[in-house]
């Protein structure tokens, strides 16, 4: 470690972070060159998911609920296999190809988060993988 200064206190910069990279087959695999997950500076960074089928890695859902509802299970196969739940969670940001869904989003996604939720961004894209009507990604705090 060595200290730099900058405008206005002293911090500590680190010259190398270890990470890890976390894979589980309670979720879809990675279906390019990312990782389900990457634990660094004490965060889980997971990557955005889309509505696939663990098992199968198909598309599933035909409805905004329905995509939504995959999606959140696998979040939560994610942080299962980390060890972790929806209380660790601690920033999201959901992409939609249309914010007319917002609200049906909002509802399945907030009964994951029933009190203290994370810090959010909802935003609306032109498209997502394999025609996705959403994705959400996560950052969860390891305790």
């Amino acid at each position: 470690m060595r200290s730099e200064k900058s405008g206005y206190e002293t911090v500590e910069v680190r010259d190398t972070m270890a990470k890890e990279i976390l894979a589980t087959e309670m979720a879809p695999k990675a279906i390019g060159p990312y990782s389900q997950g990457v634990k660094a500076g004490g965060f889980i960074f997971f990557s955005g998911q889309i509505p696939l089928d663990p098992v199968s890695g198909e598309f599933t859902g035909g409805s905004i609920r329905e995509q939504v509802e995959q999606v959140m299970e696998n979040i939560a196969g994610l942080l299962h296999a980390a060890g972790l739940d929806f209380k660790n969670v601690v920033k999201s940001t959901i992409y939609l190809t249309d914010l007319a869904d917002f609200a049906t989003v909002n509802e399945i996604y907030g009964r994951r988060f029933p009190c203290d939720p994370p810090a959010r961004s909802t935003v609306e894209v032109r498209s997502l993988p394999r025609g996705a009507a959403v994705e959400i990604e996560v950052i969860a705090l390891c305790p």
